[in-house]
């Protein structure tokens, strides 16, 4: 399982991605699902993965073999167009083989290209794409329904990218929480609009801040929940 989320902000793109690709008991396997595609003068191009780990690689080989598609593209959507063919023929070239296996992959892609402004567009299996928008700044692939409502608070409040970064990584803590194939080291990357330079961090299973932030996050919800009105109950006897 994986979890994979980009917000839309006024000062640009914010990406989270956790690295479990397994969670056995004696066997956690980790590998990178936030790849950057282009990083140029006039375009930089991020890509988020979940599903099949053969397909996302074979995906981003093809892609890097042929890197002009990516940087010929004069708009984003061309570029999850682009994506979104290969990996359609990774799948069906080894279909027959996987047999019931399901090889599909989902993708997030994001960045600048050129004067365009910054864009999000999440690309699913079947090669086609839905785009961020100002109703929905943000979008998720793998397991998405734990850490939803956080970014929905986040978009409701148009946070900065300081306190946007905040909501990314507890809906990314909310998640592992509840699903163990959900796990750090987790990859955060920030675009800052018209910059094309694109900042990384690895926050990684033992750093103080993840144990500081689910203390103060747990304190104060249950301090929330304290000044909540009391719920009336009534006795039917």
């Amino acid at each position: 399982m994986t979890y994979c989320l980009a917000m839309q902000l006024d000062e640009g793109l914010l990406f989270l991605a956790d690295t479990r690709t397994n969670a056995g008991v004696d066997d956690v396997g980790v590998v990178r699902k936030l790849h950057v595609l282009v990083a140029a003068p006039d375009r930089v191009l991020v890509l988020a993965s979940a599903g099949n780990l053969g397909t996302t690689q074979e995906v981003l080989d093809r892609l890097g073999r042929d890197p002009t598609r990516l940087t010929s593209a004069a708009q984003l959507f061309e570029v999850a167009l682009c994506v979104g063919q290969v990996g359609q023929e990774v799948v069906a070239e080894h279909k027959q083989a996987l047999g019931n296996a399901d090889a599909t992959v989902s993708f997030i892609l994001g960045g600048q290209i050129g004067d365009d402004p910054p864009d999000l567009l999440r690309i699913y299996p079947e090669g086609n794409y839905v785009r961020a928008s100002e109703d929905r700044p943000f979008l998720q692939i793998g397991e998405t329904k734990y850490g939803k409502f956080i970014l929905e608070l986040g978009a409701a409040a148009r946070l900065p990218l300081a306190g946007a970064a905040k909501v990314a990584v507890t809906s990314m803590m909310s998640t592992a929480r509840e699903n163990v194939a959900v796990g750090p080291p987790y990859d955060l990357a920030v675009y800052r609009r018209d910059s094309f330079r694109l900042d990384q961090h690895r926050i990684d299973a033992d750093d103080p801040f993840l144990a500081e932030a689910a203390a103060i996050w747990e304190r104060h919800l249950l301090a929330a929940i304290e000044e909540l009105p009391p719920v009336e109950l009534r006795s039917d006897g």
